[in-house]
Parts: C-alpha cells; structure tokens; sequence
C-alpha cells in the first residue's frame, strides 16, 4: 500500500510541476510591477496554468528562419517558442518532493495537505530565485490554506499532528521573522515573514522541534549557499541573495523529519 501510495503521489508531483512553469514566469516580476501576461516578444499569455511555451513564437520558429526573418525586422526579438523555468526539471522536482512526503507521512489522513501545498511551495521557490520576491498572493493564501486543511485533518482519525501547535508555530515563526526584517530590513524581506507563517504552520504540525529544526535547516542551507556563492566569487559577503527557497526547503526537510518520526 505504502509502495502504490510513493508512486501515486510521484504522478502527482510530475503532473502537478508541468503546470507550474506559467504560472512561474508571470509572476516573476520585480516588486511593483503588475504580472507578466505576455511572452517575451509580446504574444499575450493566457491563463495561469501550464507550460512556459507560446503557440505563436512556436509557428513563427516552425515556418523556417527565413520565414522567421521575414516577420521580424533584425531590431525586433527573435521569437522564442519556451521561455520560462524548465518544465521537466520543475515537474522532477515536484515529483520527487511528493514522493519523499508520501514514503515518510504513509496513509496518515495529513499526507493530503502536503501534497496539495507542495507544488504552491516548489512555485513560490522557483519565482524568488529569479526575481528575489515572494507574492502575496501565493504566501499568504498558503499559510490560510496550511492552517485550513490541517484543522479539517484534526478532525480525522489517525492523525499525527496538532492543530493548536500548528497555529501556535505560524504565529511563532512568523513573528521571529518578523522581528529580523524590523532589526534588519536588508537581510529579511517581509515576504519571508508572510512565507514563514506558512511554514511554521506546516512544522508546528508535528510539534515545536520540528519547527526548530525546520528553522535552522533554512539558515543552514542559506549559509552554505551564501558561503558558495562567496568562495566562488559569485557574491560578496554584503550580496543579498532569496532567502525564500531556503526557508521552503527547511521546511521540507523539517517536514520530513517530522512526519518519519511522527
């Protein structure tokens, strides 16, 4: 059962990531600005779901460079059919990370809710590495979302959690981070105080070491990063860098943990 459980939910992930990519690429926009809704040469995009890859730009490259260079001018951009992060490395990813929730959590009632807010995570990951920003209208609906099916979930046998902690975790992590972008709003982004409800939602399930240790896993895992980027000369000490993936995949390795142990 727990083998037809990993696989189902790996099909979940891969299926679930292939849609992740236009949604990644419109909202990857700098602070301010309203969301993409066309493709790098202007074809509008329609819709939040599915891949990167615009029909129009696929014709134009289809039709031949000649035929290419007839419709655009040598100013003009060159028409480029995906645009976007990558699909199948997105959908990998999401696959793998729901197939991991599913071997530790089993036929626990919670597994529902990783599964459900695991693509929103990967998605909110994806966005801040490439433009520094996390959106409100994906971290906050999240942490609603966390705290929202986890309570529906406590109300199931055989669960694994506490609701209260969970709660209790979102307003504890939220808060900490809180105080961090107040001490220093050029280390901590207030996205990643409105991101660390969420996750402290999610951790607080199993109980505050889990939020502990989902909490030094993202400092651990940005450390390491920043020191990379440093020793490589990529960044300076000062560089700022997203934070957001770290927290998320702090979360997850606290989540993983969590729910092994659970």
């Amino acid at each position: 059962m727990n083998s037809f459980l990993v696989i189902a939910a790996a099909l979940w992930g891969a299926a679930a990531g292939s849609f992740l990519p236009r949604a990644a690429y419109r909202f990857s926009v700098a602070s301010g600005e309203a969301w993409r809704d066309t493709c790098p040469v202007g074809h509008p995009v329609g819709g939040w779901i599915g891949r990167a890859r615009c029909g129009e730009c696929a014709g134009a490259a289809v039709a031949g460079r000649g035929a290419e260079t007839a419709v655009t001018s040598p100013a003009a951009p060159v028409p480029v059919p995906g645009y976007g992060p990558s699909t199948p490395l997105v959908a990998l990813v999401t696959a793998l990370l729901c197939a991991a929730l599913a071997a530790a959590t089993g036929t626990r009632p919670e597994i529902v809710v990783w599964l459900l807010l695991a693509p929103v995570g990967v998605l909110l990951a994806v966005v801040d590495f490439r433009v520094q920003r996390l959106p409100d209208a994906l971290t906050l609906p999240l942490a609603a979302a966390a705290l929202a099916l986890l309570g529906l979930v406590a109300l199931v046998p055989e669960h694994a959690g506490d609701w209260p902690t969970a709660l209790w975790g979102a307003l504890a992590l939220g808060g900490a981070f809180f105080v961090l972008f107040l001490i220093n709003p050029g280390g901590m982004g207030f996205g990643d105080v409105k991101l660390a409800l969420g996750i402290g939602a999610v951790l607080g399930w199993y109980g505050w070491p889990t939020v502990m240790l989902g909490t030094f896993a993202a400092f651990l895992l940005g450390a390491l990063y920043g020191g990379a980027l440093v020793v490589t000369r990529r960044a300076g000490r000062k560089t700022a860098i997203a934070f957001g993936p770290f927290l998320i995949a702090g979360g997850y390795v606290g989540l993983l943990i969590g729910a092994y142990a659970s």
